[in-house]
């Protein structure tokens, strides 16, 4: 086989799933590189059987030999080292938000448009951002059927959204905010002055935050545009009308989204549940939680409703493990579709 796969940013949260990944999804790999900062250079890591030293980035000839390149480190480093990566013969899945828009480059969920791989006309494939990667299966599963023309999404984006340190920070915040109960109930403002917030907009712990990401147009985050963006991209509806508004809650792992999604076809809710059970990748619960779906790697549908007001429309509350299949799941399964393909 002599197929060599680099994993980059291998100590981050993403990074260790992606490791784990490759081992139990038995990747067809014989050799493994794993990539880091130079802070993390000379670090040993469990593969199976053996211990791999972690390299730098930076390090000359890192990318020498590589196959196929997993990248999880930042729209920054994405840039610069990515398309080094290609210069050295690799073709790379990258995590970030550095290439998702790029023309030249597909932008892939494998359920929705596992297609859309052979169009790496720059030697990379992109991964979408973790919200809408967990909407794409609904939503692909209901426009087969009935044509999707708007939708109107709310998120519930979890503090791991933010890596370690926003699931660091909310774990930070709890114990003295619990030790407070009585100021939580009859002074907030005050309660929430007791500890610090960095990675999130507020207080994170016992609060919902109506913000996350930085400012773009008009009152719209770039998570809010993401959704709009990618979502346009990856069902290829480029007038796809999207009304986003993205929201941090007090969760560890897990994503979930509100979705009135609206269709050029009268909707038929038994249709659309037997859509949704039918996708690859795709469950249907009567209430689907994140904590109850962290660590999973399916896409969770429920509260599936008609819409009070427009037959056309349907409502449904969508879950799914940001850092598993919003990330590392993914990012693998588009690196097995590059090998079955024969691109890799």
């Amino acid at each position: 086989m002599g197929r060599t796969v680099a994993v980059v940013g291998a100590t981050g949260a993403v990074g260790q799933d992606l490791r784990r990944l490759l081992q139990w999804r038995r990747f067809p790999c014989d050799d493994v590189v794993f990539v880091a900062s130079e802070r993390s250079a000379g670090r040993k890591l469990p593969f199976g059987d053996r211990e791999v030293t972690v390299r730098a980035l930076t390090e000359p000839g890192v990318f020498d030999g590589v196959d196929l390149a997993l990248f999880s480190a930042g729209g920054g480093r994405s840039r610069e080292y990515a398309p080094q990566a290609v210069e050295a013969g690799a073709v790379v899945v990258d995590n970030s938000s550095a290439w998702r828009m790029d023309p030249d480059v597909p932008l892939v969920v494998t359920e929705v448009n596992p297609e859309a791989v052979t169009q790496a006309r720059k030697g990379i494939v992109a991964n979408p951002n973790c919200t809408t990667m967990a909407a794409m299966l609904p939503l692909k599963a209901l426009h087969d059927v009935f044509g999707l023309v708007s939708m109107v999404a709310t998120s519930f984006q979890a503090a791991g959204g933010a890596g370690q340190q926003g699931m660091d920070e909310l774990l930070a915040q709890v114990p003295p905010l619990l030790a407070e109960p009585e100021l939580l109930r009859r002074d907030g403002a005050a309660a929430a002055k007791l500890v610090e917030h960095h990675v999130h907009a507020a207080t994170l712990a016992f609060n919902v935050v109506p913000w996350l990401g930085t400012h773009v147009q008009d009152g719209y985050s770039d998570e809010e545009m993401k959704l709009r963006n990618e979502s346009r991209k990856i069902l290829d509806i480029p007038d796809l009308t999207v009304s986003p508004t993205c929201v941090r809650v007090p969760v560890m792992a897990g994503h979930a989204i509100a979705v009135r999604a609206t269709f050029a076809r009268d909707v038929d809710v038994d249709r659309a549940v037997g859509a949704f059970t039918a996708f690859p990748g795709l469950e249907v619960a009567d209430v689907p939680t994140p904590l109850e779906w962290a660590g999973r790697d399916e896409v969770v549908v429920g509260r599936i409703r008609p819409d009070l007001s427009d037959p056309r429309s349907l409502n449904f509350f969508v879950v799914g493990d940001n850092l598993l299949k919003g990330a590392a799941l993914n990012t693998v399964q588009i690196g097995e579709l590059l090998v079955e393909r024969s691109i890799v």
